[in-house]
């Protein structure tokens, strides 16, 4: 019976988090993002730092507050002692670049990194925040993920505009 109830309190918790439940008492995610590209440093081998270019909401303070999404991008180098595991991230990263999806990476109260703007020369990596692992989010409704659809739509109507002054 034990075993029973810690799978239903897990079961609860994950649709809490990226099923169809509209509440949350304390998100613990640093950031949300869509990702347009992904450049790995210096190879795509075995990596050492990760540019993710695309639109981005990091946590501030507790419960589910959120920094407005901006767009832009991260840089990070590997964690150490974390190399395959920060790798593994770095990859499936790559695999979204494109893709209409959205991804939450990192941990609410540790560093989460900065998001840069575009014209920013790439220097000074930040540790890539490994927390709960990286997971495609499915809620839409959910406030960050709301100002993320709103920031890539704003960002797509900016570069069609622009394509189409060519």
């Amino acid at each position: 019976m034990k075993i029973k109830c810690s799978l239903l309190v897990a079961a609860l918790l994950s649709a809490a988090m990226f099923g169809e439940t509209t509440t949350m008492a304390s998100d613990p995610v640093g950031v949300y993002a869509y990702v347009d590209k992904v450049v790995l440093e210096p190879s795509e081998g075995k990596p050492e730092r990760i540019q993710i270019w695309g639109g981005f909401a990091l946590a501030e303070g507790g419960g589910d507050n959120y920094a407005k999404a901006k767009a832009g991008y991260m840089y990070f180098s590997v964690k150490p002692g974390e190399e395959e595991v920060t790798r593994k991230e770095w990859n499936d990263l790559k695999s979204m670049a494109g893709k209409d999806e959205f991804v939450a990476f990192g941990a609410r109260y540790k560093p989460r990194g900065t998001v840069r703007a575009a014209d920013a020369k790439p220097a000074t990596p930040d540790v890539y925040p490994t927390g709960f692992g990286l997971t495609k989010v499915k809620k839409h409704d959910y406030g960050p993920i709301k100002d993320l659809t709103e920031l890539r739509k704003k960002s797509g109507d900016k570069a069609a505009k622009t394509a189409s002054l060519k």
